[in-house]
């Protein structure tokens, strides 16, 4: 079996082929691992946290991308059996290979890869018996779920000397709590949300008191101070506005699918770095299934949870604890603050203290805040996909190194990376190093579904921890067994007699259009075996829809559309945030004129029993829809054409071009009436000189026979004696007349040819300006400016507004009973 001395054998170093061997104390100082999708370095993360396995170094893995699913996958025999689960189907069927023969191929890949590299069963086995690996899954039961209740409760450190972190930990996890119900960007500071919620945490924990999310709420309506700073509790922070964040949270508490968050593994770190058998535990944190609101919630709270363990920890310089990350886009950017930021940059700069090490890993080195990760000691590089990356990552690199860094030498050196290759940068060593992964002794299948957890916990042994509350076994069907609430409870009997709706209000019945099946469906449920509706309640609700019309004649513009709102619970003093409640438009066609036989109705309570509060929200409603309706026109200025609604962007630009284009058309005729007349002139004198040339070539060919026929005679005179100097005297006229001749010839041909090439710069000079016109039209007709256009208070006129009573299915399910809304727009 190798020997590493304690350290990590992460590969071979490309010039000198020697073993790479990290000290993981080095990790103390935290690590920053960079690469593109394919550079392998998946490969290299599993390599290191093998290594801290086998030294017994705990980790905690988050994992939003299921990547490192791949830590359990580990088969000593490599066994083409043990593979065979993990193949994925798609790409074996592109190989041509069934199942069974891909998993032969990956087995003998592996047992290939791993003798190549000096690794034997031996080693594969005490990495599985290293340490104990598990998959939790946060929001969900594929894997082993995890309980935020623990993260509500008061620490076990005392307030008092503590009352810096314990601050800390209460704004990061009223800051997840608040991400959650959709506030983003909140100073802790500036948000009075921030502010209430976080003094209702440190009145209760500073007297050693735990909340829940249940008493969370209540507190919020009714907190139990009287003052925040020098104002009074209500000038501050008033009645309605906390009921109004009281049913913010309420609503996440309400949520079927919260229910996955307040049962399982209490978040306790201590119990998810070791077992009960003192052997370190890998938790990989998957949370690729969540949306980016929870999973910013939930990295807040998993921080916010380690740094409060940490911060109770004696010192260390040795690596006590990996906090692992395999993805940190949006968790730590150069410019917002989300709620994970701040945790991470204080981990960063104080958990070497503590012996805690991050490693941080991302595809996207362009978007990291690289003024944070100044505090990593060890940066491992891989191929970079684009210049800009590798730009922005060497700017970053010399921050790091405060300009101690040679730039085009590390250029250099990256530029030439391949796959499985990595420039280690490490501030404990003197120079950087080159060097190549080595073979991974867990199987790298590539990031697995949420399908694969049950069956990868099952096959490694995944165990409960303490404060675990055990859940149905995955083989079991699972089954909607809904509970019922102290709401359910009393409004689900209801009465049979419908309460009397306030006078000079309208009353209507929305259909009810979707059956039990569908009920389930759209609520994303799964119905029980046995289940039928019991009955149908009828809940009220505040309806209110408006017609708006958008009158423009100058845009000749005539469009209409409908705003609509469905409001459960108007406030009791009037105010209702209409953007919350808007919904898909109620078709008066679809309502009912009376509710379906047998049912039942729930009380009407609050603002709905208010015929002069409803009366005045109708007038509020009016206002809204002024204020927040607006259509754009599309509009060019230069071809003065305008299109509303209905016309799409592709239908005006497509007219725009037939407009243009007889702009276009016209502006070119002009242009060749204008240069027909210039070309006319030239070409007749070129016609003219033409012919001139004829005429002259022709006289010349007479002069010369002429001049022949004299020379001629004057030759036979001489030979005769019969010369005179008056046959010679003609002789010589002769050849001027001829001389002449050939001269006219030759200015004919030369005026020929200037006024050719006149011709040419002629036809050039149109090309040109036919040219301009045509790209002068085409710009033309690409721009597009859009006019925003608000209607006149007088053209939004009600269509329906009233108190309308919305159907919900009572379903019985042994002797639980709940509500499941039986209409959708």
């Amino acid at each position: 079996m190798l020997n590493t001395d304690g350290k990590f054998f992460l590969g071979k170093d490309l010039s000198s082929e020697e073993s790479v061997l990290y000290d993981p104390d080095d990790l103390t100082t935290h690590a920053v691992v960079l690469g593109m999708t394919g550079s392998g370095k998946t490969g290299l993360c599993i390599d290191l946290l093998e290594e801290a396995a086998l030294n017994n170094i705990p980790a905690l893995l988050i994992d939003p991308k299921g990547d490192m699913t791949n830590a359990l996958l580990h088969f000593p025999d490599l066994l083409p059996s043990d593979f065979q689960p993990w193949i994925n189907p798609d790409e074996a069927r592109r190989d041509d290979k069934t199942l069974e023969e891909a998993a032969e191929g990956k087995a003998a890949l592996w047992k290939k890869g791993l003798k190549g590299w000096g690794i034997g069963k031996e080693r594969i086995t005490a990495l599985k018996n290293s340490a104990h690996f598990a998959i939790y899954t946060p929001g969900s039961d594929a894997g082993i779920p995890i309980s935020i209740l623990a993260s509500l409760k008061a620490p076990e450190l005392a307030w008092k000397g503590n009352e810096e972190l314990l601050r800390e930990k209460i704004s990061g996890t009223v800051t997840a709590i608040l991400g959650l119900v959709g506030m983003n960007d909140i100073d802790p500071v500036r948000s009075r949300e921030h502010i209430l919620l976080a003094n209702i945490f440190e009145d209760a924990w500073s007297q050693g008191r735990d909340l829940d999310l249940a008493e969370l709420i209540m507190r919020t309506q009714n907190p139990p101070f009287e003052k925040l700073g020098v104002f009074d509790l209500n000038t501050f922070f008033a009645e309605k506005d906390r009921f109004e964040l009281a049913m913010l949270l309420n609503n996440i508490l309400a949520a079927p699918t919260f229910q996955t968050w307040i049962t399982g593994q209490p978040l306790d770190i201590p119990s998810l770095l070791f077992g009960p058998d003192g052997r370190p535990r890998h938790s990989v944190f998957y949370i690729a299934h969540l949306n980016d609101a929870e999973r910013m919630f939930f990295v807040t709270l998993l921080y916010s949870a380690v740094e409060t363990w940490m911060r109770a920890q004696s010192g260390s310089t040795s690596l006590r604890a990996i906090m692992y990350f395999d993805e940190i886009f949006g968790y730590l950017p150069p410019v917002s603050n989300p709620p994970s930021k701040p945790l991470m940059l204080r981990m960063l700069k104080q958990a070497r203290a503590f012996g805690v090490g991050q490693v941080l890993v991302t595809q996207n080195p362009v978007d990291v805040d690289y003024k944070a990760l100044s505090n990593a000691g060890t940066w491992m590089i891989g191929k970079l996909q684009t210049e800009r990356d590798k730009e922005r990552l060497l700017d970053g690199l010399e921050g790091a190194a405060s300009g101690n860094l040679n730039r085009k030498e590390y250029d250099k050196l990256i530029s030439k990376l391949g796959k499985r290759e990595f420039l280690l940068h490490n501030v404990h060593e003197k120079k950087p190093q080159i060097f190549g992964t080595r073979w991974a002794m867990n199987y790298l299948a590539g990031p697995l579904t949420r399908t694969h957890i049950p069956a990868l916990n099952e096959m490694v042994g995944a165990e409960i921890t303490a404060g675990e509350t055990k859940t149905t076994s995955q083989a079991e069907k699972k089954v909607v067994e809904p509970k019922k609430s102290k709401a359910a409870s009393s409004n689900s009997e209801g009465s049979e007699t419908r309460p009397a709706i306030p006078a000079s209000i309208g009353e209507y019945f929305l259909p009810n259009n979707l059956n039990l099946g569908k009920a389930y469906k759209e609520a994303g449920l799964t119905p029980p075996e046995k289940t039928s509706s019991q009955s149908i309640l009828y809940k009220p609700v505040l309806l209110a829809q408006a017609n708006v019309r958008y009158l423009q004649r100058q845009y000749n513009l005539d469009h209409e559309t409908k705003t609509t709102a469905l409001v459960p619970t108007p406030d009791r003093r009037g105010v209702v945030r209409w953007e919350e409640f808007t919904n898909s438009e109620v078709d008066p066609k679809s309502i009912e004129n009376y509710p379906v036989p047998n049912a039942r109705f729930a009380v009407l309570e609050g603002a709905l029993g208010n015929g002069k509060l409803l009366s005045s929200l109708e007038k509020d409603f009016v206002d809204f829809v002024y204020r927040n309706s607006e259509i754009k026109v599309m509009t060019s200025k230069e071809l003065k054409i305008f299109a509303g609604p209905p016309t799409t962007q592709g239908e005006f630009r497509k007219t725009l071009s037939e407009a243009a284009k007889k702009s276009r058309d016209a502006e070119i005729k002009k242009l060749e009436t204008k240069y027909k007349t210039k070309i006319q002139s030239v070409q007749k004198k070129l016609n003219r000189e033409k012919r001139e040339l004829t005429e002259d070539q022709e006289e010349l060919s007479q002069r010369k026979m002429v001049e022949l026929g004299t020379h001629a005679e004057n030759l036979l005179g001489l030979f005769t004696g019969r010369g005179s100097s008056r046959k010679v005297s003609t002789s010589l006229s002769k050849r001027r007349m001829t001389s002449k001749a050939k001269s006219d010839v030759e200015e004919s041909v030369d005026a020929i040819a200037e006024l050719e090439k006149e011709l040419l710069e002629i036809s050039g000079e149109v090309e040109l300006a036919v040219d301009e016109v045509e790209e002068k039209w085409e710009m033309i007709a690409s721009e597009i400016e859009e006019l925003p256009v608000t209607p006149y208070k007088k053209d939004i006129l009600i269509d329906l507004y009233g108190v309308a009573w919305m159907p919900f299915h009572v379903i019985e399910v042994g002797k639980k009973v709940t509500e499941l809304p039986g209409y959708k727009a």
